[in-house]
């Protein structure tokens, strides 16, 4: 993968509680791939992540979500963890971070939990994506199909289920980042309200 993501910067959207293995394996990927990564979060300071109900290690904040131009960045990747996107989804700026990515059609990457973040941002209705199973009935409701998959890619959007997906779910996103817009993607103004 050496090489394919250079000159590209990733955005990782997380806060507290961040399931750490779906920050740090994603990070990695993009790293090896030649590519910068930069954490984004709703405070400057540090993300405490976990691993599952248990402290892990902390990670320094590059932006917050409030400051952080999207425009800087080729890609989003919003890992999981309960407690993570149930924060972000609250935050007007993190929100409309997201939302961003999708009005400019570049390429997303979500897994486990993730999913109710891009639900408040009004960007799954018509899309087809997989995420942790319980997540299932928020996401028909708010329009997405749902499926059990390793990972789905749709138009840009890559969506895996849990930590077990990582290594397919990496792949996968590094290969949408090094394609770039999805012009399929492309939110409109109504749809993303």
């Amino acid at each position: 993968m050496a090489g394919k993501l250079e000159g590209k910067t990733i955005a990782f959207l997380a806060t507290e509680g961040v399931e750490q293995v779906e920050l740090t394996e994603p990070w990695k990927a993009v790293q090896d791939a030649g590519g910068t990564a930069e954490l984004i979060s709703l405070e400057p300071g540090q993300v405490q992540a976990f691993n599952h109900l248990d402290k892990a290690d902390t990670f320094p904040v590059d932006h917050t979500a409030g400051e952080a131009d999207p425009a800087r960045y080729d890609g989003l990747v919003l890992p999981g963890g309960v407690a993570n996107p149930d924060h972000l989804r609250t935050d007007e700026d993190a929100v409309g971070f997201v939302r961003a990515f999708f009005d400019d059609a570049k390429p997303v990457a979500v897994i486990c939990h993730g999913p109710w973040t891009l639900i408040d941002a009004g960007v799954v209705s018509g899309r087809t994506l997989t995420s942790w199973p319980s997540l299932e009935t928020d996401l028909r409701n708010a329009g997405a199909t749902w499926v059990d998959e390793q990972v789905h890619v749709d138009q840009g959007l890559v969506s895996s289920r849990n930590p077990d997906d990582l290594p397919a779910f990496c792949e996968k996103l590094v290969e949408e980042f090094c394609e770039g817009r999805h012009e399929g993607q492309r939110q409109s103004a109504g749809s993303a309200a």
